[in-house]
């Protein structure tokens, strides 16, 4: 069962290495606990076709073992409940996590401080 959805900040730390306290955490979870939503994956994907890192190799071998979720029309619906807010790949990634009762981590917690009923945890500090 997935316990939480990663934010693409997170997934890239993930990716790269670049948070000495993150790559711990997701060691010590079962195998399906965790995963990216569909969103925080077209946003890395998208910063990989512009040159960003991280490069599409670190990418597929991040997603052969952290799995990608659509988003579907639960989180569809949970969206459309959230208030309006500008920052919407928040606001999508907030939606799918309360759609599957999951946990967002971020290092950005005041990007989702008001959004109700959303559990987030910083795994970076």
């Amino acid at each position: 069962m997935i316990r939480y959805l990663l934010d693409t900040d997170c997934a890239i730390y993930a990716m790269l290495g670049s948070h000495p306290s993150l790559r711990p955490r997701l060691a010590a979870l079962d195998p399906g606990e965790v995963a990216i939503s569909s969103i925080s994956y077209a946003e890395i994907l998208l910063g990989e076709n512009m040159g960003k890192e991280p490069e599409a190799e670190a990418i597929r071998d991040f997603v052969s073992v952290v799995p990608v979720l659509p988003f579907d029309a639960a989180a569809s619906h949970a969206y459309a409940q959230l208030p309006f807010r500008r920052a919407r790949f928040d606001r999508l990634l907030a939606a799918h996590a309360l759609s599957i009762g999951a946990t967002v981590v971020t290092n950005n917690e005041a990007d989702f401080a008001d959004v109700p009923g959303l559990m987030v945890e910083n795994w970076t500090v």
